[in-house]
């Protein structure tokens, strides 16, 4: 962790020096000049402080979603310029470096404006900008009632951080409006606290679907991420979110599956408890979860993390066809377009969002409903998830 922040601010440095370049180029007036690293100097150390003394200083801690907005609009439109501002150096190298040329600077000022309205957009509308990402499965061996079964994702609600009432209804809607047979929601109902939910709960009740609505746990619905006067009130709270999917009509499977009837076929669903590396907790036994229903079973199993699929999903025992994630939210800020993915969040997890598939098993990771720590979403927006599943024509082996 600490040689990728060590990274990140490199990149910040150099993304600051380079754009500096652009403005003293465009503006002679040093007091502009000044008030440019004056800002650097607040945001960075401001960020650093509530980085490395954050154990310390807690309060420091409500001011952390701040703190990365203010990162991203001071920053990231600098990174875009360096390119630029790099290819125009090559040229100078071998022209014995002479000042910078004034349209080119005004060129990457302009580009930075663009990058620095896109983030507006992202923190404003972006957080229920919702998209809807449709997948197609193919299986041999699913059962025939089964093809062409549809079922919609949701994921990461986060209500602890929701707060627009409309916005949330244009994705229940949007939701309700692909008309799938199966609902499944894999985790995250809050941030820290039942309490959270309690605004929303009717709104969510009016999802539907007719093979029913199933959930799962994800790493913030344990409570762990705020501090508690005693063990107890922890429990307490764990047991009332599980209510909460009760009474938003959600059957919540912990470590245990659940068959699915159609036509006098069966696909059993399966759903785990949080299971995650570095340094999550692993409370998922997919042992537990399969343990009652017949190895030749077409199995759908919901697991928040997408880590768990990697390191015990794909080499397990039983043979699971499709896995279903979330959690890693695509770090709510990336770049997707023309197919092109790319998100800092694919340095940490390897199956970030999307669909992913090995050995004939498939993965999708939903990049999430809500938002939490930025307060919004660039380029990675809100996703309702809708796979449709298909029995190929293969033979079956």
């Amino acid at each position: 962790m600490a040689q990728r922040l060590i990274l990140i601010l490199l990149l910040f440095l150099i993304g600051d020096i380079y754009f500096y370049q652009v403005i003293i180029t465009l503006f002679s007036n040093p007091l502009i000049h000044v008030i440019y690293w004056l800002i650097d100097i607040v945001v960075l150390g401001a960020i650093i402080v509530t980085i490395f003394l954050r154990k310390r200083i807690s309060d420091i801690q409500r001011y952390a979603s701040s703190l990365i907005t203010a990162m991203l609009l001071i920053f990231i439109p600098k990174l875009f310029s360096v390119p630029i501002l790099l290819l125009e150096d090559i040229g100078r190298l071998f022209r014995s470096f002479p000042p910078r040329n004034f349209y080119v600077s005004e060129l990457v000022a302009v580009l930075a404006g663009i990058v620095f309205l896109a983030i507006i957009f992202g923190l404003t509308r972006g957080r229920h900008f919702y998209r809807v990402r449709k997948e197609i499965l193919h299986f041999s061996d699913l059962p025939e009632a089964f093809d062409g079964f549809t079922i919609t994702q949701l994921s990461d609600i986060h209500s602890g951080s929701l707060s627009n009432i409309k916005g949330v209804q244009k994705g229940i809607d949007l939701a309700n409006a692909q008309n799938s047979d199966l609902l499944l929601f894999t985790g995250d109902l809050v941030n820290n606290m039942a309490s959270e939910m309690d605004p929303w709960i009717d709104l969510f009740t009016t999802l539907k679907a007719p093979y029913g609505k199933y959930s799962v746990l994800g790493n913030h619905d344990y409570g762990d991420y705020t501090k508690w006067s005693s063990t107890s009130l922890k429990e307490a709270n764990l047991m009332r979110v599980k209510e909460i999917h009760s009474e938003m009509g959600f059957k919540l499977l912990l470590n245990e599956a659940v068959l699915l009837h159609k036509h006098g076929q069966r696909i059993a669903l399966v759903g785990v408890e949080n299971w995650g590396k570095g340094g999550f907790h692993q409370f998922g036994n997919l042992n537990q979860a399969t343990a009652a229903i017949p190895d030749d079973s077409f199995k759908i199993l919901m697991s928040h993390d997408p880590s768990h699929w990697d390191a015990v999903t794909v080499d397990h025992a039983k043979h699971v066809h499709l896995t279903l994630a979330g959690h890693t939210h695509g770090m709510q800020f990336g770049i997707e377009l023309f197919g092109f993915k790319w998100s800092p969040i694919q340095y940490f997890y390897k199956q970030w969002a999307g669909l992913y598939q090995r050995d004939g098993k498939f993965l999708y990771v939903n990049r999430g409903f809500g938002y939490h720590g930025l307060k919004g979403r660039v380029g990675v927006w809100p996703e309702i998830t809708v796979l449709t599943l298909k029995r190929s024509t293969e033979q079956l082996e």
